[in-house]
């Protein structure tokens, strides 16, 4: 079983934490810890909710949570896959003609690509974070079933770490995206 890093941090077992809960608890702990490196992984785990996530079904349900399962997409999550994919696509050409482009009327006339591809990553971004926000708002009520002794909470918890597992990616890929078409 891995460390328990919400006790490391006194921070009780919870799907739904708040960052800055989390960071107090993190800069109270480091005061006075000699090394930090364990405390620095523990705020990592317990920042990202994709990451607690995992690491509380590792600690709710052990060798079981490790255990491969499908998790199926809903509907918001597939529909933002298929057009994201195209978007990356689309940018990666864009950056081959860019690199292509050695005179600055060849990169002139890419700017207009460029700047609507800006624009696609930045609705692809707001989009992604209003879908994570929409997942957070679920966690208190996910905890809730915990603490009652629900038993498929589990099993959506893991649902819960996949899509925010994709979110995450997916918001990365977009991130990159819009930093090479800067």
């Amino acid at each position: 079983m891995a460390d328990d890093y919400f006790a490391l941090l006194d921070l009780p077992r919870k799907a739904a934490l708040d960052v800055e809960a989390v960071k107090q608890a993190f800069f109270a702990k480091t005061r006075d810890a000699a090394d930090a490196s364990e405390l620095n992984h523990a705020f990592e785990i317990l920042s990202a909710p994709e990451k607690r996530l995992k690491h509380l079904l590792e600690l709710l349900a052990g060798d079981e949570a490790k255990a491969w399962r499908v998790v199926t997409m809903d509907e918001s999550l597939m529909s933002v896959f298929e057009k994201l994919g195209p978007f990356l696509q689309t940018v990666a050409e864009f950056e081959k003609k860019r690199s292509a482009a050695v005179s600055a009327l060849a990169r002139a006339l890419l700017a207009a690509d460029q700047a609507r591809l800006a624009e696609m990553a930045e609705g692809f971004t707001e989009k992604l974070v209003s879908l994570r926000s929409a997942l957070n708002e679920t966690l208190p009520a996910l905890d809730a079933r915990i603490e009652s002794g629900d038993a498929t909470a589990l099993r959506d918890i893991h649902a819960a770490q996949a899509r925010h597992a994709y979110l995450a990616k997916w918001q990365a890929q977009v991130r990159e995206a819009f930093m090479a078409l800067a």
